[in-house]
């Protein structure tokens, strides 16, 4: 069933009140994709009465006074994507689409959604239930930050939301947790993967640079953030804490991520997979699409690109479903009334990750000193793509399934290290995983820019373009792949986008079209390089592009069709 999200659905539920309510920028869709569903059905699994109410009119007390006052907390995300980021592009225009919202206009999620939705519920309830932020807009946002739009380091989202509590990274078990404390009047403070505001630092925590110096000085900053990266590890990581004005931001250390039974349980949960009625009404929504015929079998990502947010927020853990859960929602899949016979994608964050871990970092955290990709593939990670083969030709098999696409991409340098089975799993691909193209998102050509990006040097890609087509023309298949780029990142100058572009036409025997300006993100190294002009790893002054015309100009480069001059 769907969450309700008007007196009248509580009403048929005989609820007089309810226990949580979750505000949220997004239209309400009922998919284990959609963080707001999936925190309310795990809440409600656990007994207690939780609504939604989704894209509130900020102009007036109608949505968010509708369903009454929670009796535990209020949850408030600005949706599935940071607000700033779903409203305007890189070169900061306002988008005129989002596919998260009925009839697809960007006309309902407000700018900074997260301070205005909590703004909006103190106006009309005084002395209300405490204010719980959450959500990818609120983990990326939780100490001092540089912000891109505002294009100046701006405070802990805590302190200007003036929220109570802020949960942060993939929070089931810490929303529970204190769901369960709220009930009972136990104190919250020690949860884990929260953070809170205190008149006090805690003697036990690594006490962060304030807001003031990192505000002042580009070092400290860097210094900060090193710290608060490092201690995003559940098994190693420290509490932090970070004076603001006179106050202190306390963030306790990560949550544990989920083990395989309870990843399973809250996949497991009945979603509806549709866009709630009273929603569905004001038009079609994208985002739907994509998601409603797809399958996610597990979350994370130890990839650690330096413009990617993944880490911080979803975890450098693999966490996979069992085989089983898997399967019993491709089976549910099939049973939609709308279902073609396509499962549009099989995957997480990076869809050849299912399955494969490092063993020592499971039992003693993440290495402080190196990577698991970068600059090569640690030889503890063991890379074997066997347990996806055997998933997709389950899959595949269930009656009624057509075809399955893996749709989110690929590690290619995982893919070419794994002697037993990489090429056996790429010869699967080719044949029933691909609809006609494969995306692969190499980012730059250029090892100068892949090295600020912490991406694999130029020679995988070539060297997997190649197996690609080998295995294609084998296969007497016409199949292509797609090359996600990135323009103007840290390290980048125009003189790489023209060697991108010759490397390109003449090596790959293409025109690039999927280039995207980089945008600086809140929480990831290449947002940390592009607003202090520092290679926080060597210490060195770095080259940021910062003008507008200049980072189109470096986007052009690769997608005009005949060259521009130098």
């Amino acid at each position: 069933m769907f969450l309700p999200t008007t007196r009248e659905e509580m009403k048929e539920l005989s609820w007089d009140r309810l226990d949580v309510i979750i505000v949220t920028g997004d239209t309400y869709i009922d998919s284990p994709y959609i963080g707001a569903a999936v925190i309310g059905k795990v809440l409600q699994a656990a007994g207690y009465k939780v609504g939604i109410i989704a894209q509130p009119d900020t102009e007036g007390e109608k949505d968010i006074t509708r369903l009454g006052e929670p009796a535990l907390f209020w949850g408030v995300t600005a949706g599935s994507v940071d607000s700033m980021v779903a409203n305007y592009t890189a070169l900061k225009k306002r988008r005129s689409k989002d596919d998260f919202t009925p009839g697809g206009k960007n006309t309902k999620r407000p700018d900074r959604a997260a301070i205005i939705y909590s703004n909006l519920i103190r106006k009309y309830f005084k002395n209300t239930a405490p204010i719980v932020l959450g959500g990818i807009e609120a983990s990326l946002r939780r100490i001092a930050h540089y912000d891109y739009w505002d294009d100046k380091i701006r405070r802990a989202l805590l302190f200007d939301a003036k929220a109570d509590i802020l949960v942060y990274g993939m929070g089931e078990k810490s929303v529970l947790k204190l769901a369960g404390n709220l009930k009972t009047g136990k104190d919250w403070k020690d949860i884990r993967g929260i953070c809170y505001i205190s008149p006090h630092s805690r003697e036990e925590y690594i006490i962060l640079p304030s807001y003031q110096e990192v505000k002042g000085d580009k070092k400290k900053f860097i210094s900060m953030f090193h710290t608060f990266y490092l201690n995003n590890d559940p098994l190693t990581a420290k509490g932090l804490c970070q004076q603001q004005d006179s106050r202190y931001l306390i963030q306790n250390p990560p949550s544990h991520p989920l083990v395989q039974k309870e990843l399973d349980k809250v996949h497991d949960l009945l979603y509806e997979r549709e866009v709630h009625p009273y929603y569905r009404k004001d038009g079609k929504v994208k985002a739907l699409e994509t998601i409603k015929f797809s399958i996610t079998t597990h979350r994370g990502c130890y990839g650690e690109c330096n413009f990617c947010s993944i880490s911080v927020h979803q975890g450098r853990v693999i966490q996979g479903r069992s085989e089983k859960s898997i399967l019993r929602e491709a089976k549910i899949l099939t049973k939609l009334g709308d279902f073609k016979g396509y499962i549009l994608d099989v995957g997480g964050p990076t869809a050849n990750m299912y399955g494969i871990e490092c063993q020592k970092k499971l039992k003693s955290g993440s290495c402080t000193d190196k990577r698991c990709l970068y600059p090569q593939i640690c030889p503890s990670l063991k890379i074997n793509h066997k347990k996806q083969m055997e998933i997709l030709n389950k899959i595949r098999r269930i009656e009624g399934v057509k075809k399955v696409f893996v749709s989110s991409g690929i590690r290619y340098d995982m893919l070419l290290s794994d002697q037993k089975y990489g090429e056996r799993y790429l010869r699967e691909l080719v044949k029933y995983h691909i609809s006609g193209q494969l995306k692969i998102a190499p980012e730059h050509t250029e090892n100068n820019v892949l090295e600020k990006m912490g991406k694999p040097s130029q020679g995988y890609l070539k060297r997997f373009r190649d197996k690609f087509l080998q295995i294609n023309k084998e296969q007497k298949k016409k199949q292509f792949l797609t090359y996600y780029l990135i323009a103007a990142h840290p390290g980048c100058r125009g003189e790489d986008m023209y060697r991108l572009k010759e490397y390109t036409s003449k090596e790959l025997k293409l025109n690039p079209e999927q280039v995207q300006i980089f945008t600086p993100t809140p929480s990831t190294y290449s947002t940390l390089m592009y607003y202090t002009e520092i290679d926080p790893f060597s210490g060195k002054a770095i080259y940021a592009e910062k003008n507008l015309k200049k980072k189109e100009k470096q986007k052009m480069i690769v997608i005009e069709k005949k060259n521009m001059p130098r």
